[in-house]
């Protein structure tokens, strides 16, 4: 049937002309524009102390200015804001059109700093050298989620450039994602007022378990991050003189790290780490890996000989039982060490401790503060040989878990899904903490959430050759759009 542009399910020429005119946009001035980021070494403040002295943060949040500040938006207010002490917020305000431009606010939100190089990438890339190649931008931050503004503005310039009536659309991008967002909450407090009745949030931060459908993200998981650090001598001693006399403090922590969780399957122990996966996820789960199959666990850079799939999982191949162990059961990660010389440099030395950087994931409904206390009490009571212990939790967030999509939403997730991809949308929660969702979901309780994104499979946010891949960008774009116009 014949939809008027503001009325669903969408009008096919409509929507094909938004695909157009996102398309189009993405080519000759979304891509340029990520190229140029990529280039800045826009750290998160957690990962470089000296943030506001590189002035990398800075030069990513003006060039996204400068960007949004050139488009052809009507009556638009544009502004960067910097709180005392805090990394800065880029904020805009376009107000709306047509027979819904008075009611609800949709907010756009996105961010710009980054995560750290790693190691690993390819010789012809790395994190700061973009490289365009088979459709995919590689380059940290092109797609966890620098690209995120771009494409934000993007969409509502298509939607009026196709005369589409629209809501009032705020955009927060901020610049302390990636260090959990304590920057934030003193934003929210201060700019919410000036939102209005927000009904719709949009994040761009998301994954997306193919390149083949829009995904919609239901959960998040939480995340402990600390060191716990075993101390035995106060100097390191030969270990011919030592060894058998004085415990090896990284033996030390393979015993504590058997009370989190079990060295066989990964399973954690401690009743404080799980809680009950709601039916309704449990659904979702089963409708993902109906999807997905085995690319569940496929995708994965598998070291084995034969590769994936002569590769023995732990636990199972169940694809619905890995979706819930990646986004509904707790998961411990050691991320990194200190007190461990190189193998090149190491000599017969006992040494004095050895600290690890625990990373431990936690179910979407767990309060992490209760995680991190419990991660605490488990390793640090009665210490192996009175060895002195200390963990120290450097962040401690609870996940999120979507409130129940409006069925105004679902129909609109479904159509945008159906008209750029042929398929009806899927939903999923995702295995990472995103912190803001909290705090917006605290923020604005009645707004329905649209979580989603490019982050696909093999895209390898936060690990070496991350990648955007353009054309399902476009594809979520102008989807976004869609959802945008459908409130």
């Amino acid at each position: 049937m014949t939809a008027r542009p503001d009325t669903h399910p969408f009008n096919s020429d409509q929507s094909a002309a938004l695909l157009r005119r996102a398309s189009k946009q993405w080519d000759s001035d979304i891509v340029p524009q990520l190229i140029e980021y990529v280039k800045l070494p826009a750290k998160s403040p957690s990962f470089e102390a000296e943030w506001k002295r590189a002035g990398q943060i800075q030069r990513a949040i003006e060039q996204a200015q400068k960007f949004v500040a050139a488009q052809p938006v009507k009556n638009m207010t544009l502004e960067v804001i910097t709180l005392e002490g805090r990394t800065p917020v880029l904020f805009f305000d376009i107000p709306g059109t047509g027979a819904k431009a008075t009611g609800k606010t949709v907010l756009l939100y996105g961010h710009l700093d980054k995560q750290p190089e790693m190691t690993g990438w390819r010789d012809d890339s790395g994190p700061w050298t973009p490289l365009l190649e088979d459709g995919k931008l590689y380059g940290r931050g092109s797609a966890d989620d620098g690209y995120a503004v771009f494409a934000a503005m993007a969409a509502v310039l298509a939607l009026d450039a196709e005369n589409i009536s629209r809501p009032r659309c705020v955009g927060l991008i901020e610049t302390c994602e990636e260090s959990g967002s304590y920057d934030l909450p003193p934003y929210l407090d201060a700019l919410a007022p000036r939102m209005g009745d927000v009904g719709l949030v949009v994040a761009l931060d998301s994954g997306a378990g193919s390149y083949d459908e829009l995904w919609a993200t239901t959960s998040l998981r939480g995340l402990v991050n600390g060191t716990m650090t075993v101390r035995m001598l106060t100097e390191g001693v030969h270990s011919g003189d030592a060894g058998g006399a004085v415990p090896s403090t990284f033996r030390i922590a393979r015993q504590l790290l058997d009370r989190i969780d079990d060295s066989a399957t990964g399973m954690t122990k401690s009743p404080v780490f799980s809680a009950p996966i709601p039916e309704e996820r449990v659904t979702q789960a089963a409708q993902a890996a109906a999807i997905l199959g085995d690319v569940v666990w496929k995708r994965f850079p598998w070291q084995s000989c034969g590769g994936a799939h002569e590769f023995t999982l732990p636990t199972t191949k169940d694809p619905v039982e890995l979706i819930l162990n990646r986004t509904w059961r707790s998961a411990l990660s050691i991320t990194g060490a200190d007190g461990l010389p190189s193998t090149k440099s190491a000599g017969n030395v006992l040494r004095p401790y050895t600290a690890l950087k625990l990373s431990l994931r936690i179910p979407p409904t767990v309060d992490g503060a209760e995680a991190a206390a419990e991660v605490k009490r488990l390793v640090e009571k009665n210490t192996p040989y009175n060895a002195v212990v200390d963990f120290a939790a450097d962040s401690a967030a609870t996940g999120w878990n979507a409130p129940a999509f409006a069925p105004w939403l679902t129909v609109a997730l479904d159509a945008a899904s159906m008209h750029y991809f042929g398929k009806p949308a899927a939903y999923m929660g995702e295995g990472g903490t995103i912190p803001f969702m909290g705090m917006l979901g605290a923020k604005f309780p009645d707004a329905q959430m649209l979580v989603t994104g490019v982050l696909g499979p093999k895209s390898n946010a936060h690990g070496p050759n991350e990648f955007l891949h353009i054309e399902y960008a476009k594809k979520v774009t102008a989807a976004t759009a869609l959802v945008i116009s459908a409130l």
